[in-house]
């Protein structure tokens, strides 16, 4: 056995420098592929927000529950910037097999196309809808030590002399919200855009602004650690997070709707099959008791959906919004 054991590393010793160097690139090779198969063993849930928010928060409970399913890792990557074009654009250059989605709210998908003349992606055909995941209503919040202490009070205002309003950027569901505000009251309202919803929430609770409306999700944490009061709820009906804040129909203000959402997209020519598994993997997914919880502390509705109705939703969104930026001469430098 020794005298085989030396023999071997004598053999080895012995070979010239060329075959030992094509041994060790070799080994390489192997390892490289090794990589390559562990990669494609994996699935990206590319999302268009930064880390630490509402979207994200979502993604990585989405995502946890898909590695339990789909037995094999769930990466979030977070991809922010170009109000979801950057996220939408590698999304959408992205081998169609099911496993690089796209993780959107309604803005990236329909309220850009009427924003932006030239864009990057083609929201509708570019992307394949695989899944609604949540609803969202928005809601009214003022900083705890704002003089507008009810509803009633802030409306009136809105309706006198006017008072200002901050969003998370031009063509954000806030921004929306604040102009269906500013039509149903007959008001005047000066629209502060930010760059993102934590400034536009920072400077409200700070009192630089009067209001924001925006995710009930994402302005939890604030209302229920006092730094924000919640006014009026932007949906048809109550919170069940919120179950005494009023509705702006009941304050008077009818039809401010400003229902944000997010869904999961595939690139386009996904196999038909490969986005109806999909589909019924999220579906399960929405029904685990993680994403109940995180409904029912946030006041996110779950809505689990078929890939055709999903479609739907985001074309009667594209309309609703399309025509309402149409009329109001919004761009995206206003």
């Amino acid at each position: 056995m020794f005298r085989l054991f030396r023999s071997h590393f004598e053999y080895r010793a012995a070979l010239p420098a060329p075959y030992r160097w094509f041994k060790y690139l070799f080994a390489a090779a192997v390892g490289v592929s090794a990589m390559s198969v562990q990669a494609d063993t994996s699935t990206s849930l590319v999302v268009a927000f930064p880390a630490g928010g509402p979207a994200d928060s979502l993604a990585r409970i989405v995502a946890s529950q898909l590695e339990k399913e789909l037995k094999h890792p769930v990466l979030v990557e977070n991809k922010p910037g170009g109000n979801g074009a950057i996220a939408a654009q590698y999304v959408a250059r992205a081998r169609p097999d099911g496993r690089t989605l796209f993780l959107s709210s309604v803005g990236a998908i329909s309220i850009n196309p009427a924003l932006y003349p030239k864009m990057v992606y083609d929201p509708f055909n570019d992307f394949v809808p695989v899944s609604l995941l949540v609803s969202v209503p928005e809601v009214l919040v003022v900083g705890s030590k704002s003089p507008y202490t009810d509803a009633q009070a802030f409306v009136k205002q809105v309706k006198g002399k006017g008072l200002s309003m901050a969003s998370s950027g031009v063509g954000s569901m806030p921004h929306m919200a604040v102009v269906q505000l500013k039509l149903a009251a007959n008001g005047h309202i000066l629209h502060v855009p930010y760059k993102g919803a934590a400034p536009a929430i920072t400077d409200t609770i700070g009192g630089q602004v009067d209001g924001f409306i925006g995710d009930v999700s994402g302005l939890m944490p604030h209302i229920q650690a006092g730094k924000a009061k919640a006014l009026a709820i932007a949906a048809p009906k109550r919170s069940p997070v919120l179950p005494n804040v009023p509705t702006f129909d009941e304050l008077g203000v009818p039809h401010v709707y400003a229902n944000n959402w997010y869904g999961v997209f595939a690139p386009k020519a996904t196999p038909a099959e490969t986005v109806s598994t999909l589909n019924a993997v999220l579906n399960k997914v929405l029904q685990s008791p993680e994403l109940k919880a995180y409904a029912e502390s946030t006041g996110v509705e779950l809505s689990p959906e078929t890939p055709q109705a999903f479609a739907e939703l985001v074309r009667a969104d594209a309309k609703k919004w399309g025509d309402l930026i149409r009329a109001e001469g919004i761009t995206k430098d206003n």
